[in-house]
């Protein structure tokens, strides 16, 4: 991968019908656009992976694309619920939603075993909690060394994973910095991997502590600048607050919901 497509070939090669599909971001550079041109596309039966549902997915939940999600917390953050993701789970609408629940350690563990292409994670959590319920994403193994009893967790390995960046390069390595999540780990652990970026430079300039992803990790980058709103991209924009808070009402609301959807040609995917 050397040049940059248009986001909507990226989407449509890359993304398909009941994908595993990671979009990241923590904070900032949460890769909106990506996500509204997978709505528009119509994927449907998606497993939706996320540290941090956030609006991004409880406007997917809402669109009908996602029949699973994997989490380690949903909120508005700063204002609070996702109703989009709560009706789903409480009414089943637009349809029923599968819930599988990490803590935020467990799931980054998951990601990094995925990008090392282990099996599962190992750490100290979940003990006395309702998480280690979930049996199929979770367990129990003992240390042969010490003979501790630790927490296993499952590998996340996406079929695809997105994520929103501030630079490509013209060979097509991408550059994050700022407040970063998992985004190294998500595109690591993925089958293919998308990345939008703010725009294409000829060279890389210094910044301490930031991430390089070299081009032969990725699948696709396509130029889309602002393709983090309402989020930010740290050196490039600032936090839309005020549509995390119109958010609140318009997700409480499905009519007002589906009204937003069309004035921003995003399509509802019913999974009958």
């Amino acid at each position: 991968m050397t040049s940059p497509v248009p986001l909507a070939d990226a989407i449509a090669e890359h993304v398909h019908d009941g994908d595993t599909v990671a979009l990241e971001g923590f904070t900032h550079l949460i890769p909106f656009a990506a996500a509204h041109e997978i709505a528009r596309q119509g994927r449907r039966h998606l497993t939706l992976v996320r540290m941090t549902p956030d609006l991004i997915y409880d406007q997917l939940i809402g669109l009908g694309c996602a029949d699973e999600i994997v989490f380690s917390y949903g909120g508005n953050p700063g204002v609070g619920s996702l109703h989009r993701l709560r009706d789903a789970v409480e009414n089943q609408w637009p349809h029923r939603l599968v819930v599988h629940e990490h803590s935020h350690a467990g799931l980054a563990n998951a990601y990094s075993a995925g990008a090392a292409r282990l099996p599962f994670a190992v750490l100290r959590g979940y003990r006395g909690t309702d998480l280690e319920e979930q049996r199929d994403i979770i367990s129990r193994v003992t240390c042969p060394f010490t003979g501790e009893e630790l927490a296993a967790v499952k590998a996340v390995n996406p079929d695809v994973s997105v994520i929103h960046a501030q630079l490509a390069d013209r060979e097509g390595n991408v550059m994050l910095w700022g407040i970063t999540g998992v985004q190294r780990e998500a595109v690591l652990a993925a089958k293919r991997a998308i990345v939008t970026v703010e725009e294409v430079v000829d060279e890389f300039p210094e910044h301490t502590g930031a991430v390089i992803l070299p081009n032969w990790v990725l699948s696709a980058v396509s130029v889309v600048p602002n393709g983090a709103w309402p989020s930010y991209a740290a050196g490039y924009s600032v936090r839309d607050n005020d549509f995390y808070q119109q958010w609140d009402a318009i997700s409480r609301d499905r009519e007002a919901f589906l009204a937003w959807a069309a004035e921003n040609d995003l399509k509802e995917s019913s999974n009958a």
